[in-house]
């Protein structure tokens, strides 16, 4: 009993248990409803699965269906990043416990009752579960925001290498208050339609309704929601991995700004899609490159920073070219949570904006199925690249070390960004392959992109199990990180 009660204390109490819990819970929702989707179901499996575990499938329902799916896997992202965020951000301890507890209670309860409400038959019961999780996500939000009010003088800059007002105010942790403040506002921006359910609005799919001339209020707000959600656990990702690369120095003093209005112009542009749709998207670009170079700034002063350690471990004062290159690419983690941002890039934002300035001209002449595969495949690639850059950071945070370290994290990398570049060909095939050339484009890029994804779910799946059997050890790594804290450099600020 009592070896049950400590393995407990160590999920549910330790921030580094907290995180395992909630990916190991991802994974596994990922892996078995992946199970349930079109590639699947031309296997043969999806059948398999719906008669084992007694799956109601009813299609007048898939639209409700993949949106609860979404918002769980969603929720215990969020909850990650919260636990990440009130390990590596100075505040109280008791605003650390009532965050985590209440977050923690609210992400299970949306599995809990969300996903039987949606694959296992209408219970209200479970319902009412579902949105009482969400309800107590948003509170542990509000308590968050809370904790993280930059404007006391405890958390005044000590080390003026951060960036920090004249006052003394850091920075950085505005720009976490920041994100914590939009994304409350934006979580009410999708809550508010859904509390319309019965009373003028309904289920829908956002690319699904992207060509219709006229949308409803309640459809432009949650088309607006699903936008900015993703957006601002992207940049909340980015802060967290500047804490982890200790950014800092006068790139840090220019990205901090940065993010701040990036984060809060780009949230004002989906706010506006609804009454003003014209200029809000103009809105949401200017906000967006903003965030972005902040970014930018990240990745260069990371990669600055690999490569002349990397040069010092080998002694050596300046290298060339390819020492360089060596150096910087030593640790596929410390590497890879940058690399994956600039690879966003390519199959993210530039598409995205490329999409939108020639929106008219190109793309809403072409079938309303390519467009929609463009739009899914956006979203989806901007979710599902964040994930990994959180995922190589926990990976750290486990203490991964040696050739596991390098197989992980490489394979973390190339493989996602395998199967992320092939969907980025599929989406855009029509450029450069007509149409009756196009099946062999089709049959290749879905290839890569399933063994990409399958590689990613099985690297992810080793290090689960890793963590796994390390919990039933007497003495493994979990009993020496029960009370053990991520690498914060509160001290240093």
């Amino acid at each position: 009993m009592l070896a049950l009660k400590t393995r407990f204390n160590y999920l549910f109490t330790s921030t580094k248990g907290l995180i395992l819990v909630a990916i190991a819970l991802c994974a596994l929702i990922s892996a078995f409803f992946g199970s349930l989707s079109g590639p699947m179901a031309d296997l043969g499996v999806k059948d398999v699965i719906v008669k084992t575990f007694g799956i109601d499938l009813v299609e007048s329902e898939r639209e409700g269906r993949l949106i609860i799916l979404y918002h769980t896997i969603a929720m215990a992202v969020i909850a990650i990043e919260t636990y990440m965020i009130t390990d590596l951000v100075a505040m109280k301890e008791n605003q650390r416990v009532q965050i985590n507890s209440t977050i923690t209670f609210g992400y299970l309860a949306a599995i809990i009752g969300g996903l039987p409400f949606a694959y296992w038959g209408t219970s209200w019961i479970m319902h009412g579960i579902y949105i009482a999780g969400l309800t107590l996500i948003f509170f542990a939000g509000c308590l968050l925001a809370y904790a993280l009010w930059p404007w006391r003088s405890e958390y005044k800059v000590k080390n003026t290498a951060y960036a920090h007002s004249k006052s003394g105010y850091d920075l950085e942790r505005v720009a976490f208050f920041s994100v914590s403040i939009v994304t409350l506002a934006s979580a009410l921006f999708g809550a508010i339609p859904g509390s319309f359910y019965g009373n003028g609005f309904f289920t829908f799919l956002a690319e699904n309704v992207v060509r219709e001339p006229i949308k409803t209020t309640l459809q432009k707000s949650i088309i607006g929601h699903l936008h900015i959600m993703l957006a601002l656990i992207a940049i909340a990702c980015a802060l967290i991995i500047c804490r982890y690369m200790d950014f800092k120095g006068i790139l840090h003093k220019i990205a901090m700004p940065l993010f701040i209005i990036g984060s809060i112009v780009l949230s004002m542009g989906t706010w506006l899609v609804v009454p003003f749709e014209g200029i809000a998207h103009t809105v949401i670009y200017g906000g967006s490159t903003i965030a972005m170079l902040g970014a930018l700034l990240l990745v260069i002063y990371s990669w600055d920073k690999l490569i002349k350690t990397g040069l010092e471990e080998k002694e050596l004062k300046k290298g060339n070219f390819f020492q360089g290159l060596a150096a910087l690419v030593r640790d596929p983690i410390k590497f890879g949570v940058t690399w994956q941002m600039v690879f966003m890039n390519f199959t993210v934002s530039f598409i995205g904006i490329f999409v939108a300035v020639k929106l008219e001209e190109i793309f809403r002449n072409w079938p309303f199925m390519d467009e929609k595969l463009i739009l899914t495949g956006h979203w989806h690639i901007l979710a599902t690249l964040t994930a990994t850059i959180l995922l190589l950071y926990y990976a750290d945070l486990a203490g991964l070390k040696g050739k596991a370290r390098q197989w992980f994290g490489w394979s973390i990398i190339i493989f996602s960004d395998l199967a992320f570049g092939a969907v980025t060909v599929y989406e855009m095939k029509r450029l450069f392959v007509e149409e009756a050339y196009q099946q062999p484009v089709v049959n290749i890029t879905n290839l890569l992109g399933d063994i990409g994804l399958v590689v990613v779910l099985l690297a992810l799946a080793a290090l689960m199990v890793w963590r796994l059997i390390d919990l039933f050890k007497k003495n493994g790594r979990w009993s020496q990180e029960v009370h053990e804290k991520l690498k914060s450099y509160v001290e240093e600020k």
